[in-house]
Formats: structure tokens, sequence, C-alpha cells
């Protein structure tokens, strides 16, 4: 069910099933990737994993466990509404025999969507509700329109970093560098050639998606982020999106450990104790 709230000139939209936003809209234009065949999502919720170990496995407690799908269960199931009022809406994941025969910990996961002036801001909240540490990793993985306006092309726009930044993409084995001390990367199609471009510890806390024929931007503040991504699928020209993702750490793959507990970027958290992760989207 869809729960939307509104402030003069700017909504937003978001549905029970996987907490996603839905529609983030301004004066009237839409920013948000409206699902198409390209990629049948909008803006999923990354939780307990961030992308997915070896084969979706990893041993936790002592014992094999396996997802049934990319990036964790939350984006594929259905929250509670906890709250609304005129600024926010919040939902709530607990727990259930579905999440337990994948992943053995006792959660409860909320997420608060809070309308600002410019944009939305989007709180995640996890409860260890059980009597064992549990480990897990939050990321965000909305998609923006590109373009964003009619009469303007994919390649019209750009990615901008706040600050200057240093990336690499390992391509055929070796590291190959994309951009040293810049902070603008031009979109183009064959850019995801060799799927997302991740961050780890970026020294920017912003993200930006810009057009050179156009006023109307989106921006991405992750000020509590350990790791920032860019992504749109490769070859495929139908898919008029890129994705900023601010996530808490690099993905889970990256963590070679099977046993969850000794994954190095997986957030530890103890019985009863909660933990929290925010980022905001703003656009113009």
């Amino acid at each position: 069910m869809l729960y939307e709230i509104k402030n003069g000139n700017l909504s937003f939209a978001v549905d029970t099933f996987g907490a996603e936003l839905h529609s983030l809209k301004r004066n009237g234009l839409e920013y948000l990737w409206q699902c198409g065949d390209a990629w049948k999502r909008y803006a999923p919720l990354l939780f307990p994993f961030i992308c997915s170990p070896k084969d979706r496995a990893y041993r936790a407690n002592h014992n094999v466990y396996r997802m049934k799908a990319n990036h964790g269960f939350a984006r594929d199931l259905e929250f509670e509404l906890l709250r609304q009022d005129e600024k926010s809406v919040t939902f709530e994941l607990r727990s259930n025999e579905e999440t337990l025969a994948q992943y053995p910990y006792h959660f409860a996961f909320q997420v608060t969507y809070t309308i600002l002036d410019d944009g939305v801001k989007i709180e995640h909240q996890v409860r260890n509700t059980g009597d064992i540490p549990m480990y897990f990793y939050i990321g965000g993985h909305p998609a923006f329109n590109c373009p964003l306006e009619a009469g303007e092309s994919f390649t019209d726009y750009y990615v901008e970093y706040e600050k200057n930044e240093h990336i690499t993409r390992n391509i055929d084995g070796k590291d190959v560098t994309l951009i040293e001390n810049q902070n603008v990367i031009p979109v183009t199609r064959d850019l995801f050639d060799y799927d997302a471009i991740i961050l780890p510890e970026p020294n920017s806390k912003k993200i930006s998606l810009k057009s050179h024929k156009s006023a109307h931007s989106v921006t991405v503040e992750f000020p509590e982020s350990k790791c920032i991504a860019v992504w749109s699928p490769e070859k495929n020209d139908d898919a008029a999106f890129v994705c900023l993702e601010p996530w808490t750490s690099v993905p889970v793959y990256f963590d070679k450990e099977e046993d969850i507990e000794k994954k190095a970027h997986a957030i530890p958290l103890d019985p009863q104790k909660e933990y929290s992760y925010t980022y905001s989207i703003k656009v113009n």
C-alpha cells in the first residue's frame, strides 16, 4: 500500500512492500525512476546484506545459511505501517520464519521517511531483539531518472562528488584509474560495462547527478556512509536512470571470510541495542 507525504510543491510516496520509495516529485517533476522494464525497482532497501556473499551462502553460529536473493531480503518483504503524520511515515519489518531461515537473528528494522523543504530524509533503525549479537549491512539503492527532462539525453549528465576523489576499477585483473584528484565523471553507457563504481571511504559526503543542459539535479547526502556506489545497467539504452547508492560500508563480498562474525565490515549489534543510519536526497 502506498503512503504519500506532501509539503507545498514537493511530495514523496512509499510502499509498504519493501518500505520502498516509489516517487519523489518537486514542482511536478518526477526524479525517481519509475520501475520500467530495464530495472523493476525504484529505490530498494539493502538489508541485512549489501550485494551478496559468494553463492549467497555464509556461516553464522557455525551453521550455513543461504540468502534467497541479492541484497538481502528486506526489499522483497511486506513492512508494517507504524505511524504517519503530516511530515513523515515509519515502517517496520520484524524477524519471522522466512527471515530466520536465511538469517538467524531476531530484529526489528524500522525505516522513517521525512519530508524536507527540498527532498526527503531516510532514517534506518535496527534493534537487536534477540539474546546474541547480530551482524548486518545497510544500503540505499535509489534510481534517478536520467534524463530528467524531455529533450535531454543520458550523456548530457555527469556525476559530481563533493570533493576530489581517487577512483580505480578492476578491469581484466588490473586496477585502472577512473579519476585522479578530480570530482566529475561524465555519464556514458559504457561507464557501467564493469558494473557499479564503488568508492570505499570517500572524501565526499555528498554526490550529485547533474546535467549540462538543465538546472535540475539530484544530490544524495550521506554523512554516515563509508562507501558510495554509482550504477546503471550495462549496454541497455532503455535504462534511463542512474543509481546513487549510499552504503554503510563496502559490499559483503569484499569480506572473504565465510563466518559473518568475522566479516570486517559487518556491523555488530549486541542484544537489545539499537543502530541508526541516515541519508538524505535533495532535488531541485
